[in-house]
Formats: C-alpha cells, sequence, structure tokens
C-alpha cells in the first residue's frame, strides 16, 4: 500500500523534485545534476529525496544565503569525514556561489580543531582536487610555492 508520504510519484511530490533539481542546477551545476541521474538505475527514490527535501524544501529556505549554505555544509562533511565524493561536489557548489578557495581552506582549517586533522586533511586534498580542475588555488598556496 502507497501513502503519500512514500508516493514519490505524486503529483506535490514531482513538483518538489522539479523544484530541487532546479536549486540544485543553480547551486551545483552538472555535478549535482549527475549525483541525481546516477541513482535512477539503484534508488530513484534517495534520488528523489535528495532533490526534493535536501534542495527542494532545505537548500532554498531563507534565513541562510548560498554562500553561508555551503560553508556549513564543508564543515559539516570535513567534520563526518568519509564524505570526500559529496564534498567535492560542495566545494564546487562552493565556488559557484560565490566562496573563494581561501575561505574554503579556512574553514576546514578551522574544522581541524573539533574534527581532527585527519579529517581536515582529508577535505583539503579533496578541495585541491577540485581546485585543481578549475584552475584556481588560495592564495596563501600561491604565495608560499613563490
Amino acid at each position: 500500500m502507497s501513502t503519500a508520504q512514500h508516493d514519490v510519484t505524486s503529483t506535490a511530490n514531482l513538483n518538489r523534485r522539479d523544484h530541487g533539481l532546479d536549486v540544485l542546477a543553480k547551486i551545483d551545476g552538472h555535478a549535482g545534476t549527475s549525483v541525481i541521474d546516477s541513482l535512477t538505475d539503484v534508488s530513484p527514490a534517495l534520488g528523489h529525496h535528495v532533490a526534493a527535501f535536501a534542495f527542494g524544501d532545505i537548500y532554498d529556505r531563507p534565513g541562510l544565503d548560498a554562500r553561508s549554505r555551503q560553508l556549513v555544509t564543508i564543515g559539516v562533511l570535513t567534520a563526518l569525514g568519509g564524505c570526500e565524493p559529496q564534498l567535492k561536489v560542495h566545494v564546487g557548489a562552493a565556488l559557484n556561489v560565490g566562496l573563494t578557495p581561501d575561505e574554503i581552506v579556512e574553514a576546514m582549517l578551522h574544522a581541524a580543531v573539533y574534527a581532527g586533522f585527519p579529517r581536515a586533511l582529508n577535505a583539503t586534498f579533496a578541495a585541491k582536487e577540485i581546485f585543481e580542475s578549475r584552475g584556481v588555488r588560495p592564495s596563501s598556496a600561491a604565495a608560499s610555492s613563490r
């Protein structure tokens, strides 16, 4: 028996998903959409909930701007550890919404105090991959290589 809560194909839930996909595209661009698409053949319901709930319901709430939301997300993913694939997507999203590489690295360094150095190191190496792919780097890294 299917209830409205579990019926991801109801009109209301499809509208939430579509709204979430629009928000996701503005923040993450192709990287976020490809995560949702990669779930189609294994767990389309998970993809639906990431789009509808995480991006449609939560990311689009008033109270925090996109930069602040990405900064919080980077801090949490750094602290959790083991989330490097998601962290890479969100580092890219952070750059998309105006955070600088310096701000991203500083957030990860700050997380080291609370989450530990191994998690901050792993997060920083994940961010480094995204920075390199985008051709950007923190100004502190540029200054130290001179």
